[in-house]
């Protein structure tokens, strides 16, 4: 399996009944099959296990690589380090339980990848935030230092990680909360390799964790910077302040059309 395995996904999941087979039949009905599905459960004492356990015969039937485990963890970064012990793959992502991917989408990563003769850490692509049915914002950044040391531009759900990364740089920071996958990118500093694919391929719901705990993410975000990117102080306090003005601007604002 290891030779053949080019793509693992990774799903970290908590009492995740009532979004998670949407996000199941998103990678089952990918048009591609050379990739690896493995599933880390909280120990969840809602159905979460129960719709795990119904698509094992779907996986299995078309071929792909189809692993969960469920124990407690210690929050998301501990599970996704977890999936990533258990993985097979070359090319590493990471899904969130409210998250979904386009029919497409693994096929878009793996055109990319095969397309380019770089020696790449990072692929990533465009992301559609969505609040239930309706659709918001869409994260469509390009990847460059001068603004990534400041803030999180690009994507990171669903994007793709080369295997060796964590082998280089290590696993994720399980002290952080958040911003543990900012923090893991920062390590490479400018000389992390990245590439776009161009399109959107995953679908994520605006009411992750990010956004429900704002100040614990900008505190993180600050943490991260200033100990792994070693941005200096001062402009590490000035981007914590200017972040939260635009959050509170955005607050207003949003209130005053409602």
């Amino acid at each position: 399996m290891e030779k053949k395995t080019f793509f693992t996904i990774i799903t970290a999941t908590f009492n995740s009944e009532k979004t998670l087979k949407n996000t199941i039949e998103s990678v089952l009905n990918q048009r591609v099959t050379n990739f690896e599905y493995i599933l880390v459960d909280g120990k969840s004492t809602d159905k979460t296990l129960e719709i795990i356990k119904s698509y094992e015969n779907s996986f299995k039937e078309k071929g792909i690589s189809y692993r969960w485990i469920s124990e407690k963890d210690t929050g998301i970064y501990n599970a996704f380090n977890k999936g990533i012990h258990l993985s097979f793959g070359r090319w590493i992502s990471f899904l969130g339980s409210d998250d979904y991917y386009t029919i497409n989408a693994l096929e878009v990563y793996y055109n990319k990848l095969l397309t380019t003769n770089q020696s790449i850490d990072f692929c990533y692509s465009n992301v559609q935030m969505i609040d239930g049915p309706r659709l918001m914002n869409v994260i469509n950044g390009v990847w460059n230092w001068s603004i990534f040391k400041k803030y999180m531009n690009i994507a990171h759900v669903g994007a793709f990680h080369n295997k060796a990364y964590f082998t280089k740089f290590g696993f994720f920071d399980e002290s952080y909360t958040i911003a543990g996958d900012y923090e893991l990118l920062l390590r490479a500093r400018q000389d992390l390799k990245t590439i776009k694919a161009d399109e959107t391929t995953v679908y994520m719901s605006a009411g992750g964790v990010s956004n429900n705990q704002v100040f614990k993410a900008f505190k993180e975000t600050f943490n991260a910077k200033l100990k792994t990117g070693k941005r200096n102080l001062i402009l590490c306090s000035f981007d914590y302040v200017l972040a939260l003005t635009k959050y509170f601007i955005k607050k207003v604002l949003h209130a005053t059309v409602r």
